[in-house]
C-alpha cells in the first residue's frame, strides 16, 4: 500500500512497476493524482526550480514542459500522464484517507480502515505524504472572528474571486483585499491579485528573498537534441550547484545556482575561511537588496522590502513580478516590523492599532512541515498497539528516515531523518528508488517481517548530527520559518528531527551503497517458515 498520490506516492508506484510489483494499492485523499499540485490551484502558482530537474521521469514520458519554470495546471496534467503512463489509476483509491493502520503480529500484515470504511489487509506501507499538504493557518488572535470571504491559498475559491488559474479575476473588481503572508505562495500571488483587485493589503512579517526568475519558453530544438540520461545528470549538476559543490560546468545556469554557488553555511574553525564565507553571503544579500531599490519607486516600501537575513536562512524566492507589483497605486505593503499582525477584527486585520477593513482574507500562511505524524491525520500502532507517537516520544528514531523500528514493513519517504534539498523531486525519486527495491528483496527472499535494530537507529542519529554542525550555527542566527523550526529553542527531541543536512546525492549514496552491500546490516529479519 501506499500512502499519498503526489510525486513521491506516484514515483514509488512507477518503481514498484518497473521492478514487477503490481499489487498494490495507493490512498489518496484528493480526487486525481498530483500531490500539492492538485490542491495549490492558485492564480500564478508554478515550480520555482527548472522545469527540467523538477518534473520526474522525464525521458520515460517523452513530456516537453512548455517553459523554463511550468505552471501548476501544466504540472497537474503532467501528474495525470504519469499516472496514465504507469497505469497507477487501476490501483489507486481517490478521496479517501487513512483512518487506522495496526500491525497484526499473527498475520504478519498492516491492517489500514480508510475514511470510507474500507478495511484492508497489506504486507508493505509506504508512507509518502508530502511535506506540503497540509494547510497552516496563522496562530492570530480573532481569527474566527472576521466575517469576511478568507481562504488559505491552497483551497482557492474561484467562484468568489472569478477567473482561473490562467485567467483574470473579474469578481475582484473594486474589492479590498488582504494577504497575510510574504513567502514562496505570496510571491506568486501577489502579482495577480494586484492586477485584478480594487485595493490589495500585503502584510508582511518578514521580507522575502526575491531574485531574477528568467521565464522563457522551452526551446524544442534544445529540448530534442538531449541526448539519452541526461535528466538524471542535470538533476546532480543541479543539486551540486546548489549545495556549493561547485562541479565543473553549471549546466542550469539560473539565479538558484549562482547565489548557492559557495556554501556559506560551511563549518569552519579557520576565522579567515569564516569572515570569507560571511562577506560572499554579504555581497549576495547587498545583490538582492539593491535590485529591490531598483525595482520598487517608493525609497520606503522599497527598504520595508529588503532582507536583512542569511542566503540560507529561508528558500530564496525568484519572480520577475513580484516587486513590481508594489509600483502599482491599489498596492500597499503593510508591514509588521517583525512582529506579524496583531489581531484580526470581524472587518479585518490589524496592525500597530490600526485596522484594515477587507471584502476578502488570503492566507498565504504556507504549510504544516512539522516532525510529528499526527499531522498525516493517522498514527500507526506497531508491535504491542504501541502509537508511532508514543514510540517517537523522546523523538524520531529510524535508519536512514526509511524504516523505524517496532513498525515492521513501514517504509516511509519523510524529511524527518531522511533527505531534503532544494529540489525536492530529486530527493523524492532517490527514496521511492529505495523503497521498492527493499519490497522487491524482502519478496525474492521470503522476508515477512524488516525493520532497524536500535543500534543502527542510533548510528544513523550519528551520521544526522555529522552533518549538522554549520548548519545549526548558521540557522541560529536566522529569521523565524521552517528551516530553524521557527526558531524553536535547540533540544534532543527537536535534533532528532533533523533532515539529513548533506546533499541529496550524498544522501542516495548512504541508499545504494547499504543496497549493494546485499547484506542487510543494521536491519532485523523474519523470513516465512
Amino acid at each position: 500500500m501506499i500512502v499519498g498520490g503526489g510525486f513521491g506516492g506516484m514515483l514509488e508506484a512507477a518503481n514498484l512497476r518497473k521492478l514487477g510489483v503490481d499489487n498494490f494499492r495507493i490512498i489518496e485523499k484528493g480526487g486525481d493524482f498530483g500531490g500539492t499540485w492538485y490542491w495549490n490551484r492558485y492564480p500564478g502558482a508554478m515550480c520555482d526550480v527548472e522545469s527540467y530537474v523538477y518534473l520526474p521521469m522525464l525521458e520515460e514520458t517523452g513530456f516537453m514542459p512548455s517553459s523554463r519554470y511550468a505552471l501548476a495546471p501544466e504540472i497537474f496534467a503532467y501528474c495525470q500522464q504519469l499516472g496514465r503512463r504507469f497505469n497507477m489509476y487501476e490501483n489507486a483509491l481517490f478521496q479517501t484517507e487513512i483512518k487506522d493502520m495496526v500491525w497484526n503480529e499473527k498475520t504478519e500484515r498492516w491492517t489500514v480502515t480508510t475514511t470510507r470504511d474500507d478495511v484492508l489487509s497489506t504486507k508493505f506501507i509506504v508512507v509518502a505524504g508530502g511535506v506540503l499538504h497540509k494547510a497552516k493557518l496563522p496562530g492570530i488572535p480573532g481569527i474566527e472572528n472576521y466575517k469576511g470571504k478568507s481562504f488559505h491559498t491552497s483551497r482557492w475559491d474561484y467562484e468568489f474571486t472569478g477567473g482561473s488559474p490562467s485567467e483574470f479575476m473579474d469578481k475582484l473588481k473594486g474589492k479590498r483585499v488582504g494577504i497575510i503572508g510574504t513567502g514562496a505562495t505570496a510571491v506568486q500571488v501577489v502579482p495577480r491579485v494586484a492586477e485584478a483587485a480594487g485595493e490589495l493589503f500585503v502584510f508582511q512579517r518578514t521580507p522575502a528573498f526575491v531574485g531574477y526568475r528568467g521565464q522563457a519558453p522551452t526551446d524544442e530544438a534544445w529540448f530534442k537534441s538531449l541526448k539519452p540520461g541526461w535528466q538524471d545528470e542535470r538533476i546532480k549538476n543541479f543539486t551540486r550547484a546548489v549545495c556549493g559543490q561547485q562541479p565543473e560546468e553549471n549546466m542550469v545556469g539560473d539565479e538558484w545556482t549562482n547565489v548557492m554557488w559557495t556554501d556559506t553555511t560551511k563549518y569552519t574553525e579557520d576565522p579567515a575561511e569564516a569572515a570569507e564565507l560571511e562577506r560572499i553571503d554579504f555581497e549576495i544579500m547587498e545583490a538582492v537588496r539593491a535590485r529591490i531599490g531598483d525595482a520598487v519607486d517608493d525609497p520606503e516600501t522599497a527598504e520595508k522590502l529588503k532582507p536583512w537575513y542569511g542566503v540560507r536562512c529561508k528558500r530564496p524566492c525568484f519572480h520577475d513580478e513580484y516587486l513590481p507589483a508594489f509600483n502599482r497605486p491599489n498596492v500597499h505593503l503593510i508591514d509588521t516590523n517583525g512582529k506579524g499582525v496583531e489581531r484580526i477584527t470581524e472587518n479585518g486585520p490589524v496592525v500597530d492599532g490600526v485596522e484594515y477593513p477587507v471584502d476578502l482574507l488570503i492566507y498565504a500562511s504556507g504549510f504544516d512541515v512539522a516532525a510529528t505524524y499526527d499531522r498525516l491525520g493517522f498514527d500507526p500502532k506497531g508491535r504491542g498497539g504501541v502509537s508511532m507517537t508514543e514510540s517517537w516520544g523522546e523523538g524520531p528514531h529510524s535508519l536512514h528516515g526509511v524504516m523505524t523500528r517496532d513498525f515492521p514493513n513501514l517504509l516511509m519517504i519523510s524529511t524527518v531523518q531522511g533527505g531534503f534539498g532544494t529540489n525536492f523531486v530529486h530527493y523524492l525519486t532517490e527514496t521511492s528508488k529505495h523503497c521498492a527495491a527493499i519490497i522487491r528483496m524482502c519478496l525474492d527472499e521470503d522476508i515477512t517481517q524488516i525493520e532497524p535494530s536500535a543500534t543502527a537507529e542510533e548510528d544513523w542519529f550519528n551520521v544526522l548530527m555529522s552533518k549538522v554542525m554549520g548548519v545549526g550555527v548558521y540557522n541560529a542566527s536566522c529569521t523565524p520559518g521552517y528551516l530553524n523550526r521557527e526558531q524553536a529553542a535547540g533540544d534532543m527531541k527537536g535534533a532528532r528531527a533533523a533532515s539529513f543536512m548533506g546533499s541529496v546525492e550524498e544522501y542516495a549514496d548512504y541508499l545504494i551503497a547499504w543496497r549493494e552491500a546485499g547484506e542487510l546490516v543494521g536491519v532485523e529479519v523474519t523470513k516465512a517458515k
